[in-house]
């Protein structure tokens, strides 16, 4: 290896559709390996690596609650959609040759360990890819939410947001050609201006905690491992009030 990756401990937030198949529903296992298979190498350089995953693919928490569903149970179910996904990335992770760890906030010892922060930072320590699972154990919030609350207490150096984009975008790019890509903006910009990158809560906790974000497009092949090498993937959300927009 040339250089140092920029990062030592990182926390990856996976969208449930990330996992998907055709029509964002359910698991595709071919998408979930080629997943593991980008973690796999950028933990080979070293890193120390956990993953929060969604679980859109599989229910919709807001989703029921707008249909009609009490929303505290809509969320729950959005929950145990969470820790399905996550033992399918632990699967795929487990096969390329990784020691991995499922934490659930909610207790399913069959299948995966309670989330106990000193645990999770321990697993970190040994080498351990680890999956927090079952999002905070409470209805009425997100995974990304959870991803900003985990990445903080366990000591992670930034959060990379797996998307479909290539990053922030001043408008949706599909209905405005005109809109342009940030490749640095702050929470507060973020936030003031509905980015759509987290919601409110999860931006607001990564403000209050100087955690970077960093949205990237995962699904172009390498893009997670140049983003570790140093390369300007994506765009970055941190604290700094400059504002950087891509002039191409």
């Amino acid at each position: 290896m040339g250089t140092s990756p920029r990062f030592k401990r990182i926390l990856i937030k996976l969208s449930g559709e990330a996992l998907a198949g055709e029509g964002e529903l359910g698991i595709d296992t071919n998408k979930t390996f080629s997943l593991a298979g980008q973690i796999k190498e950028v933990h080979d350089l070293g890193l120390e690596v956990a993953v929060v995953v969604g679980g859109g693919n599989m229910i919709r928490g807001e989703t029921l609650a707008k249909s009609g569903m009490e929303r505290a149970t809509a969320d729950y179910m959005g929950m145990l959609g969470t820790i399905m996904n996550g033992l399918a990335l632990q699967d795929a992770c487990e096969k390329q040759g990784m020691f991995t760890r499922v934490l659930s906030a909610i207790e399913m010892k069959s299948v995966a360990e309670p989330y106990i922060r000193r645990r999770a930072v321990r697993h970190l320590e040994k080498n351990r890819v680890i999956i927090f699972a079952g999002g905070t154990g409470n209805p009425y919030f997100t995974t990304d939410t959870t991803a900003s609350l985990r990445a903080v207490e366990v000591g992670c150096e930034v959060i990379l947001k797996a998307t479909k984009v290539d990053g922030v975008y001043t408008a949706d790019p599909k209905k405005d050609p005109s809109a342009k890509r940030y490749l640095e903006v702050s929470f507060m910009e973020s936030i003031k201006h509905r980015l759509k990158v987290m919601d409110s809560t999860a931006l607001s906790l990564c403000m209050d905690n100087n955690m970077p974000i960093i949205v990237f497009d995962i699904f172009k092949a390498g893009n997670l491992r140049k983003l570790i090498d140093g390369e300007p993937i994506g765009t970055l959300i941190s604290n700094s009030e400059e504002v950087i927009l891509d002039g191409r």
